[in-house]
Formats: structure tokens, C-alpha cells, sequence
């Protein structure tokens, strides 16, 4: 019988990948250009070697058991971090970032962005841009953890000998409800009862390890979770809840008078908002991320990225 590390190759853990994506083996065998056979022969293999059941078959479906979820999931890292050691190493080599991924926070404008990726881009590089949508600590996380290059829209940074950081401003964010919403004709500062009354809206934090961050919940409030800022701005004009959105995302609903803004008894929140970056033990840049740094370095880049929001 093989050893764990003689079945467990890279090949062997991206064969269980597409097994998981696809459903079967049979179709993961058409994706990988294999004989059905050849590939149950070596999830076998891996199986002997690990003395553990990988796939449930008895269903139609390739099922995973809780030690194939488990295997799963460190090898999705594990191909992870063969990938960025041979980025890495392609990077000492040409000085370019085959791939520069950078995590943008949801409070973050897209289009300004988006823009910015159009004028890196236009210069033909040799390093492909990818963009992580990230939320609260998540957008950390992705940058700690190596999944990012570049982090737009991090907060509460100190900076280390491994992440550097530079603001990029300061966002206020204003307690809004709709028109029609309860609270709107509540007498002012709304207290923590009145509050409490209402169903909240929370953006969820993409952290993936821990409990990630909530913000300006009260304890035993209803609260309706979403995805992104953009996606909470849109459930207050919505009226399917309350709470504190960020004023350079709200303004031209308040000035319309799609939202309106409540005082609290409590003092309005500031969040100082960072770009931060990854640096080499040997303390040299990537072009890519040199790029980047220097259009960063622009007041009024930095503005529009905080401020630039499309509407919902």
C-alpha cells in the first residue's frame, strides 16, 4: 500500500476538486480527460492510505463524507499556496506579478475600481487582475492569509513588519430609515429602546475564520443579514430595516429624500478606512504592485473610491 504522502500529489488533490464541482466520478473523469476507472482506482488509493472513506457512492451523487469535506478543504488551500509559491517565484524572475489579486471591501466604489483596472490594463502587462469582493474583516483576512496582494477598504490596520498601510479617508456613517419606515417620524435621539424595536440590517463579515466583526447591533434586535454595503443602502431605501449606512454611499438618497437621517442618543461613528499591502522579506515590489501604490498615492483617487458609488 502506498504512503499518505505518495497518493496525496497535487494532481491526486485537484482530481478531488473536480469530484466535488462536478458530482460524480464519471464526470469528473470527462473534465480531466481520464478513464472513469483510473481515477475510482486512485480516490481508492488515497483512501487505503488515509484508512478513511472519502465519497459516499451510495447515492447517485459523489457524496462527500465529513473526512472528504475536511480533505477538501485543506487542499483547496494547500493547491493555494503552490500556486502563489510559483507566482512568487515567477515574480523574481520578470519583476511582474503573473497574477495580482486585490480584496475590495464593500465600501468600497466599484466603478472607481473597475476604471483603475482599465488604465492598468491598457498598458498590456504580463500579470493578470483578479478582484475578491470582501467584507469587514474578510477583507483583511484575504490579504493576511496571501489570497490578496492588495487590500482596499481595511479598517482598524496597525500596520506590521509583513502588511504596510496608508489611509485612504475617513467615512462617517449617519443612522437612515426610509420615509415609510417607523422610525421616521420617531421623536429624536432615537434611544436604544426605540431602536431595538425594529428589525436592524447587517452586512455579513467574509471572514472565514472566527466570528468576524458586528457592528451597531443591539442585544436582542431582529436583523436581516446581507451580502454587501450596497446591498444593505438598498434594504433601507427598502424599508426591510434600520441602522447606520455610510454617508458618502446614502448622501444623494438623503438629499432626494429616499432616506432619512435620524439622530441617537449615541455619537456618530467615523471609520478610518485603509489600503494596505503585502511586503517581501527582502522588501522588494512587484511592478504590479508598484502600479498600483502609485495611483494610490493620488488624493483624488483615494477620494473617489470612498465617495464614487453608483446608485442602487
Amino acid at each position: 500500500m502506498q504512503t499518505v504522502s505518495q497518493v496525496l500529489t497535487p494532481d491526486a488533490l485537484l482530481m478531488l476538486q473536480f469530484i466535488s464541482r462536478t458530482g460524480s466520478f464519471a464526470a469528473a473523469a470527462r473534465a480531466l480527460g481520464m478513464v472513469p476507472s483510473a481515477l475510482t482506482y486512485r480516490v481508492r488509493q488515497m483512501e487505503d492510505a488515509l484508512d478513511v472513506l472519502l465519497f459516499d457512492r451510495s447515492a447517485r451523487r459523489a457524496v462527500p463524507t465529513q473526512a472528504g469535506l475536511e480533505l477538501l478543504r485543506e487542499s483547496a488551500r494547500l493547491l493555494q499556496d503552490l500556486e502563489a509559491v510559483a507566482n512568487r517565484v515567477k515574480r523574481v524572475a520578470t519583476g511582474w506579478e503573473p497574477q495580482f489579486t486585490i480584496a475590495v471591501d464593500s465600501i468600497i466604489a466599484k466603478a472607481t475600481v473597475m476604471e483603475l483596472c482599465d488604465r492598468f490594463l491598457a498598458q498590456n502587462p504580463p500579470t493578470r487582475i483578479r478582484l475578491r469582493d470582501e467584507t469587514l474583516s474578510g477583507t483583511l483576512e484575504a490579504l493576511t492569509s496571501g489570497l490578496a496582494d492588495l487590500a482596499l477598504g481595511v479598517a482598524d490596520l496597525i500596520p506590521t513588519t509583513a502588511l504596510q498601510a496608508k489611509p485612504l479617508g475617513d467615512v462617517r456613517f449617519v443612522y437612515a430609515v426610509a420615509p415609510h419606515h417607523p422610525l421616521a417620524n420617531a421623536p429624536e435621539p432615537l434611544t436604544d429602546e426605540h431602536m431595538r424595536a425594529h428589525r436592524a440590517v447587517a452586512v455579513a463579515d467574509t471572514v472565514s475564520r472566527g466570528h468576524g466583526v458586528t457592528i451597531g447591533l443591539l442585544g436582542g434586535q431582529d436583523v436581516f443579514t446581507v451580502a454587501t454595503m450596497h446591498d444593505k443602502l438598498d434594504a433601507h431605501l427598502r424599508s426591510l430595516g434600520c441602522g447606520s449606512v455610510p454617508e458618502c454611499m446614502a448622501g444623494p438618497y438623503i438629499e432626494a429624500g429616499r432616506l432619512v437621517v435620524k439622530t441617537t442618543q449615541g455619537p456618530a461613528r467615523s471609520v478610518r478606512v485603509n489600503y494596505a499591502w503585502r511586503t517581501a522579506p527582502s522588501g522588494s515590489q512587484g511592478k504590479a504592485l508598484q502600479w498600483w501604490l502609485a495611483q494610490l498615492e493620488s488624493a483624488t483617487t483615494r477620494a473617489a473610491l470612498l465617495e464614487r458609488h453608483r446608485g442602487v
